[in-house]
């Protein structure tokens, strides 16, 4: 995996915070924001923006915590899964889908980029990616597990560029009616949903306990062959 990385200023109304930047090989390409889970942009997700460049595409990981913490970095038992857990009951989350937003204007802007620009999350992430999407964003968007989307459907009408969303079929945090609702609302929309059995919250995150290697794979396939297509 030949990519480099560096991280860069992201300019908003309350000043700048900052976003990990990896640019593949050839140095330039289509932008995807990575969007971190509650454990902050930690080596994982630094791991999945390289990944991204890896495949040819500018990825930028914003840090969405900056107003309550910058630069946090955990891992995903014992106190650090407590401290995320009290980060995230700090968050709010409006202000948060706006700095998506940021980054994703401030990606579009970099000279390196010079195709469309996706959104792809997780978790918190996933609903964060969904968020943006309805403020124009992204030219598409990657939901994965992305709880609370289903209390929040009636902003979905205002989505207009296509989305995917993948979902453990074990998802204790998702209930399959969840994954129902957001199904019936984007009917006859560009969507596509996908539930991955024998999966559980959190399948595509290495470090996890509930990482699931067939799920995630199929997952990252489907996202790429989703990229490609619309992108």
């Amino acid at each position: 995996m030949t990519v480099t990385s560096r991280w860069i200023d992201i300019p908003t109304n309350d000043g700048p915070f900052q976003g990990y930047l990896a640019l593949p090989k050839s140095g330039k390409g289509p932008g995807v924001v990575i969007i971190q889970e509650i454990f902050g942009v930690n080596s994982h997700i630094r791991a999945v923006a390289d990944q991204y460049a890896a495949d040819g595409y500018v990825a930028i990981a914003p840090d969405i915590f900056w107003r309550v913490q910058p630069r946090v970095e955990l891992t995903y038992a014992g106190a650090d899964y407590q401290k995320a857990l009290e980060l995230h009951g700090k968050l709010d989350v409006g202000l948060a889908a706006s700095d998506v937003k940021a980054a994703a204007a401030a990606l579009r802007a970099l000279p390196e980029v010079t195709g469309k620009v996706a959104g792809i999350g997780f978790c918190l992430g996933g609903r964060l990616t969904y968020l943006a999407a309805a403020q124009g964003a992204f030219d598409l968007g990657v939901a994965y597990y992305g709880g609370g989307i289903q209390n929040q459907l009636d902003v979905a009408d205002n989505i207009d560029v296509p989305m995917l969303f993948h979902y453990g079929e074990l998802d204790a945090h998702i209930p399959a009616s969840a994954v129902a609702d957001v199904k019936q609302k984007f009917a006859g929309k560009d969507a596509e949903v996908f539930v991955y059995p024998n999966a559980d919250h959190g399948f595509n995150c290495t470090d996890r306990a509930s990482y699931n290697q067939p799920a995630s794979a199929l997952a990252h396939g489907r996202t790429l062959t989703f990229l490609g297509e619309r992108g």
